[in-house]
């Protein structure tokens, strides 16, 4: 049972079973993220909306029958057969079509997507300077490109900097991570997007909260739950960055060659 003001919080998120969003999210609850995340975005029926990383494609299945749209759900260590059985049962399969495929190397035409949605993923490949100007080449111009990750509220620039209570895992699973303001500098110099959101989820506290019960409920070993169960003084947090394609173009050599070699 999740508490009753989560109704209220994540209207939509709540509706879903939370075995089966606690079964299938990879770390925090994802429905929760995502949720936070489209409330800053217009998302109509009929879109074409990308969700990049999306795991076992729960919030793919969840923009699909929330706002009505079309979503290409992309993962390249989750089968896409696993998630099409996922996304069948749950009567999306006109709605989401699953596809292994590599953040860095996608199958798409420029200019294909209304939206790229990162759901908590964004930070294992766009740290990358080039990476902005790669996947904005498949956004329409206005389109949106929207994350939502978890980020430091200081960034941390050398290993003197780095708080007591993640040391032991920093140089596994927080060297790149980053405050908001560096995701938002590292866009914005790009001029290929235009800036909408860039701020701590209103839902933080309550996701991080959720998210340390789950893990003391699970007994399941994870190195985000653990550290933000003792970051006492709010190092980490949850934001979000929304952007709108503008009409400028890149021209990059080939991103795809260049990550092979």
């Amino acid at each position: 049972m999740q508490p009753q003001h989560l109704k209220y919080i994540f209207p939509k998120a709540f509706q879903y079973d939370p075995e089966w969003v606690r079964k299938h999210s990879m770390g925090e609850n994802v429905l929760f993220n995502l949720e936070s995340l489209t409330k800053s975005l217009d998302l109509k029926p009929g879109m074409q909306v990308l969700d990049l990383g999306c795991g076992k494609a729960i919030s793919s299945i969840f923009l699909a029958k929330e706002f009505g749209v079309k979503v290409w759900a992309v993962d390249p260590a989750v089968s896409a057969s696993d998630n099409y059985q996922r996304i069948r049962r749950e009567g999306c399969k006109e709605q989401v079509i699953p596809i292994e495929a590599d953040a860095r190397a996608l199958p798409f035409a420029e200019e294909y997507f209304d939206a790229v949605i990162v759901v908590d993923s964004y930070t294992y490949f766009g740290t990358d300077e080039k990476y902005l100007p790669y996947i904005a080449r498949f956004i329409k111009p206005e389109g949106y490109l929207a994350i939502v990750d978890v980020c430091f509220t200081k960034e941390i620039e050398t290993l003197e900097q780095v708080p007591d209570f993640i040391k032991k895992d920093y140089q596994n699973y927080w060297y790149f991570i980053h405050t908001i303001n560096w995701w938002q500098k590292l866009w914005e110099k790009t001029g290929l997007v235009k800036i909408e959101q860039a701020k701590e989820l209103e839902e933080a506290a309550m996701i991080r909260k959720q998210y340390i019960e789950d893990y003391k409920k699970n007994n399941e070993e994870d190195a985000f739950a653990r550290a933000i169960q003792h970051d006492d003084q709010h190092f980490i947090s949850f934001f979000k960055l929304i952007a709108r394609r503008t009409k400028k173009t890149a021209y990059l050599q080939d991103y795809k060659q260049e990550v092979k070699n």
